[in-house]
């Protein structure tokens, strides 16, 4: 199943939209505290991410809390809209954003991030539980989309290679983020049948359905070195003899 085609997302994390929403501001400001040390230079070099320099790491991340405050601000004032409406536009604005130098991209992080942390004030004073969409073919209660935001501070973090790494996630976000990608994991036909099975007592089956007399790969690990595995952003070996799993990001 292809990222277009995903089901719903559900929201495994138990805690509470205002607990996310503080959780996801203290990661938000432990990116911005790592990337305002990164020069002109070093922005240009490779990420983590294959083609991507820093730069198109972090233009990517500010338009990505651009994209869900659009979402929401289409819930709030009943004008839905997903969060690129031009896919050819997003490609330009990424490649454009990608030549600035060290003061514009710590900027358009910072204000972009605060921008969508007092949206989702309006947000969680609305109690909203409204279903959006989000990109085609994947929505979403729009409240879950502080976790996808946590998400994608957390493993861009990752990817920006300067000096934070998936064993450097704390535990409870760990646990969320776990959660969250191995629901979205879901029943994907293109991916074999995993079980998951954390030391934090988390477990999950992900990929298609195990034929009869067939039994799942067990892959075990902590939460944070299953986060890394399942996200292809590394993390300690682990015990299990399936390929690394990658999970489109927004």
């Amino acid at each position: 199943m292809s990222p277009e085609e995903q089901e719903p997302v559900s929201l495994p994390v138990s805690a509470s939209v205002a607990h996310l929403r503080r959780r996801k501001l203290e990661a938000t400001q432990g990116l911005l505290g790592d990337t305002i040390s990164i020069s002109d230079e070093d922005w240009q070099q490779p990420s983590r991410l294959p083609g991507w320099t820093r730069a198109h790491v972090a233009t990517h991340i500010a338009r990505n809390a651009d994209g869900i405050r659009r979402v929401v601000h289409g819930l709030l004032t009943h004008t839905p809209s997903l969060m690129y409406p031009d896919s050819r536009q997003r490609r330009r604005d990424l490649e454009a954003g990608s030549r600035r130098g060290a003061l514009d991209l710590q900027i358009d992080l910072d204000t972009s991030a605060g921008q969508l942390n007092d949206t989702f004030s309006y947000l969680q004073e609305s109690g909203s539980t409204e279903e959006v969409q989000v990109l085609p073919g994947l929505a979403m209660p729009v409240h879950h989309l502080m976790v996808a935001r946590l998400n994608e501070v957390v493993l861009h973090r990752i990817d920006l290679d300067h000096g934070f790494s998936a064993t450097d996630v704390e535990a409870d976000i760990a646990r969320w983020l776990l959660e969250w990608n191995c629901s979205r994991l879901g029943q994907r036909t293109d991916l074999p049948p995993l079980r998951i099975l954390s030391s934090s007592g988390l477990q999950a089956t992900v990929g298609r359905p195990a034929p009869e007399h067939e039994v799942p790969v067990d892959v075990h690990g902590t939460d944070a070195g299953l986060l890394g595995w399942l996200t292809g952003r590394g993390g300690p070996e682990l015990v299990g003899g399936a390929e690394r799993l990658g999970i489109q990001e927004l």
